[in-house]
């Protein structure tokens, strides 16, 4: 995910994964009658170090000991080499594809990696099981494997509960009972990584209101966790569809620690200590430091207008109505030369001003009532502008 953006930065060990999901194997000439002996199971596999494998994976697994059948289907497969990829993926048009690997290179690659892979083994009768291999294949073909990835509502994950649900219909039960509650789409992803992180603020900053509604019991199952823990508690046919779990690889769960020197909040603090100290010395020599203003409103400024055009020039379906741009006021960039062009400020500055404040208190207030729900982290940065607005609201009047 959860993010698509977690792609990026991969070391090498981390490309095997991939290149292995890629390796595009004919294994079968016609899709062979599995035996009474075939299995399918659902792999989930653990959270890695990366951002990209912080969200944990999960995969189908089809296996017949008969027919030396071991094969993993994988949804998680994503191309640099297709045209406009890098476009794409701005523009919430990203395009992933099913794959098929043996489940020997499959598993070498989260060995190499020391991440846990448990495994649920589906009770399926051999009608089912045949019928899941048939859709597997069927999916499989090149002009069926490429879908239209969303990192919260059609990804490798929340492709199991829909692929249930198409092959079995009203069959399949989802039963939400061991959930405390319901999380809303952000809740979800904060659990995964730490709000005080640079990857969690760039998301967190990203996300639009749409986020903030409540997930369906299905939806969870977009976070592979969520979802193996939901399978325990699916029925097919009025009976568990989980017949047994069992686990693969055995290794400690990844535990991400970070360096508070490098998070957000650290910088954010130290801007505003910085941005107060300079401001005392303007007051004080009633003065205006144009350089500190220009950077305060152009960064916010160019950092709005990449949030406005996610939310009306993308297909993202987690960015549109995103109120982050009432603080990165995008006709900041403009005003930021305005300011650092003139000693003087322009008349229409105290209104400019006003409204700036205006609009970070409207902010608060869609917090408040949960409309959006922004990153803590942002805090000591509206406490920044803040400061810097009210002075130059005064200092216009001199």
């Amino acid at each position: 995910m959860i993010f698509a953006l977690m792609i990026f930065g991969m070391k090498p060990k981390s490309l095997l994964l991939i290149l292995s999901l890629l390796v595009g194997k004919t294994l079968f000439s016609q899709v062979p009658e599995l035996s009474e002996k075939s299995q399918i199971s659902l792999l989930t596999c653990a959270a890695g170090d990366e951002v990209y494998t912080a969200f944990g994976h999960s995969a189908f697994r089809v296996q017949d000991s008969v027919l030396g059948i071991d094969v993993v289907y994988n949804y998680g497969t994503f191309d640099f080499n297709k045209p406009n990829f890098y476009l794409n993926f701005a523009k919430g048009r990203l395009i992933y594809s099913l794959s098929r690997t043996s489940f020997d290179n499959f598993l070498f690659s989260y060995e190499l990696e020391k991440r846990w892979i448990k495994e649920q083994i589906l009770d399926l009768t051999l009608e089912q099981r045949n019928q899941m291999l048939q859709f597997f294949e069927n999916n499989y073909l090149p002009q069926n494997r490429d879908y239209l990835y969303d990192p919260l509502l059609n990804n490798c994950s929340s492709i199991t509960g829909t692929i249930l649900k198409d092959q079995f219909g009203d069959k399949v039960v989802f039963d939400g009972s061991y959930l405390n509650k319901q999380y809303t789409f952000r809740q979800l992803v904060r659990q995964y990584l730490s709000v005080n992180t640079w990857s969690m603020f760039g998301i967190d900053l990203a996300f639009g209101s749409p986020v903030d509604r409540k997930a369906t019991v299905q939806e969870h199952m977009f976070m592979p966790y969520y979802a193996m823990e939901q399978m325990k508690r699916t029925a097919l046919d009025g009976k568990p569809i989980v017949k047994r779990e069992r686990t693969v690889l055995d290794y400690e769960e990844h535990m991400r620690q970070s360096f508070f020197p490098l998070t957000p909040l650290f910088w954010f603090i130290l801007l505003l200590a910085f941005t107060g100290v300079i401001t005392y010395f303007d007051y004080r020599h009633q003065t205006r430091s144009r350089w500190l203003d220009f950077s305060l409103l152009l960064i916010t400024g160019l950092v709005g207008t990449v949030l406005f055009l996610l939310w009306v020039a993308t297909d993202h379906t987690s960015t549109p109505r995103n109120f982050n741009v009432l603080w990165a006021f995008p006709l900041n960039v403009f005003v930021a030369f305005i300011f650092a062009l003139q000693d003087k400020l322009p008349k229409w500055s105290t209104q400019y001003l006003w409204t700036a404040l205006g609009l970070i208190g409207l902010m608060f207030l869609l917090w408040i009532f949960k409309v959006q729900i922004f990153s803590p982290v942002l805090i000591p940065l509206l406490l920044t502008l803040a400061i810097r607005y009210v002075y130059l609201i005064r200092y216009s009047k001199l």
